[in-house]
């Protein structure tokens, strides 16, 4: 619920700046895909280092992501928000400014801190400004139409700007449009905090969580090289698992925790956040494959396979905008159900490809399918997951939401990659990763079925009762 008993009359303008921050940071976790080989060959990375590029935005913006949104709870939400925004350009700027392969690392680094606290705020800001229910689901729908839109619009303008003014400037167009978010937040955005309670922070909770995060997304990240058997990756997991329990024991005994384990007493919660987990691996999972089986097996150049792939976030929006009016009258579990049916259909669909396919009869109606499941299920494991927040735990809520969605990317890319590249032949390999992907859009059906309760009015983050 909003702060306030009346509705904020700047609260759509608020979010259309909201969603323009969105769009920066998905933006630039798919444009840079494009721009790589010119980017390995001005700075002189070899094969393997490349990556880092990619992976170094991705370990720091998953493994913050819950950090984030504590930070934004206690020191103000608006607040973080410009100051992560603005640092966000000047990331981008030293990215473009960038002379050598490990100062690009090293801005990227800062570039996914930055990120992981503008997205759990901006979303902790619309749950704290659109009352739960209609207003705030179709709040939730818009946001995730523009997330799939930045996704394609990656792959759209990244070709033509790399070819005609140089990778440099994938970077450099976020400095303007983060300095106009950074000075008219204060105009539309009203601030908001956590009001109750003690101001102190979980430092040993907000560290050992965040580092069992990175040695997650870590380890599924570098797995396709170093093999999911090897020790490295086995030791990270296991240094992971020992975090998450050591986190749970510092949580109990903190008079101010970062994550009160109440929270994960909620169904809905829980669930809301398994179906974005799910989502993540299939939504990333899904086009990663796609993306090489139609550049490297049917020869699509960048611009082409954009274009090609437009149908999806076209269908999203779709998605979504049908998603957020079923949940607000039938609840979260229809909605949550139904878009992992069309995930699964969809990526069924695009295991027939073939080395000769034809986009309309192997690609098209498989996407055509796909898009409608990530709108309609990016709203419906939003809206649970953060429903009953209080004003006091909204950017809680909204850390885990997100994270949740993107350590499922990281784990979900990190499998297909490794299933694909066990087969020798680039056909065989895309088939066997869009059947991994069939299982991601499983689990997820499994967690709307079973955990994701029936009641869509189930409070997520209700306090404990106080002792009689």
């Amino acid at each position: 619920m909003t702060s306030s008993t009346q509705p904020d009359p700047r609260r759509w303008k608020a979010l259309a700046l909201l969603c323009t921050a969105f769009f920066m940071v998905i933006l630039d976790s798919s444009i840079v895909l494009v721009a790589l080989p010119s980017i390995g060959t001005d700075l002189h990375f070899s094969a393997d280092d490349l990556q880092w590029v990619l992976s170094a935005y991705l370990l720091s913006f998953g493994g913050l992501l819950l950090l984030g949104g504590r930070l934004a709870d206690l020191l103000g939400r608006r607040r973080m928000l410009m100051a992560g925004t603005a640092l966000f350009a000047l990331a981008s700027l030293a990215c473009g400014l960038a002379w050598t392969g490990p100062v690009l690392i090293a801005a990227r680094v800062v570039q996914g801190m930055t990120a992981a606290v503008m997205t759990p705020t901006a979303l902790a800001i619309i749950t704290t400004t659109f009352d739960e229910g209609a207003e705030r689901n179709k709040a939730l729908g818009v946001w995730a139409s523009i997330g799939a839109v930045a996704g394609t619009a990656g792959w759209l303008i990244g070709g033509p700007i790399t070819s005609g003014l140089g990778w440099q400037w994938i970077f450099f167009l976020n400095v303007p449009v983060a300095a106009a978010v950074t000075l008219l937040a204060p105009v539309l955005v009203r601030e908001s905090r956590e009001r109750d309670g003690s101001r102190s922070f979980d430092f040993a909770g907000a560290v050992t969580i965040t580092a069992a995060l990175l040695a997650l997304v870590y380890a599924v990240v570098e797995a396709p090289n170093a093999g999911w058997t090897s020790g490295r990756t086995l030791g990270l997991l296991a240094g992971s698992a020992a975090l998450i329990a050591a986190f749970a024991a510092i949580e109990h005994r903190s008079a101010a925790p970062l994550v009160p384990l109440r929270v994960l007493r909620s169904r809905t919660l829980v669930g809301g956040n398994l179906v974005m987990l799910a989502l993540g691996m299939a939504a990333y999972g899904m086009p990663f494959i796609l993306t090489l089986y139609a550049q490297e097996v049917l020869g699509y150049s960048p611009v082409q396979f954009g274009f090609a792939f437009v149908v999806m976030p076209v269908m999203a929006a779709v998605g979504s905008t049908v998603g957020q009016g079923i949940v607000t009258r039938s609840g979260f579990r229809r909605v949550a159900v139904a878009s992992m049916v069309l995930l699964g259909v969809g990526t069924a669909w695009l295991t027939q490809v073939s080395g000769g396919g034809s986009y309309l009869t192997e690609i098209f109606v498989g996407l055509l399918v796909f898009g409608p499941g990530v709108g309609a299920g990016y709203v419906a494991g939003s809206a649970a997951s953060l429903a009953g927040a209080s004003e006091s735990e909204a950017g809680l809520a909204s850390g885990l939401n997100n994270a949740s969605f993107q350590i499922g990317a990281a784990v979900g890319v990190a499998i297909v990659s490794s299933v694909a590249s066990s087969h020798a032949v680039l056909t065989e390999g895309a088939q066997a990763g869009f059947t991994a992907a069939i299982a991601f859009a499983i689990v997820g059906l499994a967690a709307a079925v079973a955990v994701l309760g029936r009641r869509r009015g189930e409070v997520g983050l209700e306090p404990e009762p106080s002792p009689a």
